[in-house]
């Protein structure tokens, strides 16, 4: 009886035909499928990997630009802030006190402009395969923490010449990286699902990074903004990530705060808000990317 019950088997799996999936548009406002994105973990590692290739592809010192771009930048900005100018640097070196700001606003930056152009980079995928779109936007916020941690070393080094050394506020760095990433995820998605709709927008993101650095504590501390502006200060998401790096680095200064707690709800409201306009695009790219 058991012979006989293997090809009566294989007969019912055959007259059923191959499994079928049925792609459908999200049924709310906010379907984060979180088990359809881990499905596709391989695939993010794909783009990640994708990107840091071709970051360096046919350079002359390669990664090593991640180390020559901070540094040229936190010379000229001593130069003309911290020598001339005379900005307040919270009791730090200049050099220390711009450095541990511009490494996390780099990363930023970079992240943010890689999200925005991601989706229409990658409109011959997207025309022809279905997979989690999302992915395309979050590979530049995965890819960039290479270089992020290339000049966390850089740092490192500054700081022990000269002479400062971390507090216990060292360990709560994972929590500012964390929040960087997601300002840096939760912007890119809205740039991202803008951009596929109307090309403006790249031409709007180096004035856009420009303009949101100067409106960042990267040059000059948060202090200077008067304590009763301070909770709309903190609307904007940098300005508490950059400060928390300060502080958790250095030792020095004053934790972010109410500075803080205004920026990473303003985080949250961003990612939220971008994770629900880029879900109501993607039903639709593939016809408009």
């Amino acid at each position: 009886m058991a012979e006989t019950a293997i090809p009566l088997v294989a007969e019912r799996a055959a007259a059923a035909g191959p499994a079928v999936t049925r792609i459908t548009p999200p049924g709310t406002w906010l379907d984060l499928n979180l088990a359809e994105a881990w499905a596709h973990r391989e695939l993010l590692y794909f783009f990640v990997w994708r990107d840091i290739k071709v970051r360096y592809k046919q350079t002359a010192i390669g990664a090593g630009w991640a180390v020559l771009q901070p540094v040229l930048t936190m010379a000229v900005f001593t130069l003309f802030f911290g020598r001339l100018a005379r900005i307040p640097s919270d009791g730090m070196p200049y050099p220390v006190f711009f450095l541990a700001a511009i490494l996390p606003w780099t990363y930023f930056a970079n992240a943010l402009a890689g999200a925005t152009s991601a989706v229409v980079e990658n409109q011959r995928i997207i025309t022809k395969v279905y997979f989690p779109r999302v992915l395309l936007p979050a590979a530049p916020a995965v890819s960039g923490l290479v270089d992020f941690g290339i000049g966390l070393v850089l740092l490192a080094g500054l700081m022990a010449f000269y002479g400062i050394a971390p507090g216990p506020g060292a360990l709560l760095l994972p929590v500012f990286l964390l929040l960087a990433v997601l300002t840096a995820l939760g912007a890119g998605l809205w740039l991202a699902a803008l951009n596929a709709v109307y090309r403006d927008v790249r031409y709007a993101i180096p004035f856009l990074i420009q303009l949101w650095m100067l409106a960042s504590p990267v040059a000059y501390p948060s202090t200077l903004v008067p304590e009763q502006w301070r909770w709309l200060y903190g609307l904007n998401p940098m300005a508490g990530v950059i400060e928390g790096f300060r502080w958790s680095l250095t030792g020095q200064g004053q934790p972010p705060g109410a500075l803080l707690a205004v920026s990473g709800m303003a985080v949250l409201l961003m990612l939220l808000g971008g994770l629900a306009y880029f879900q109501r695009m993607e039903s639709t790219v593939a016809d408009v990317v």
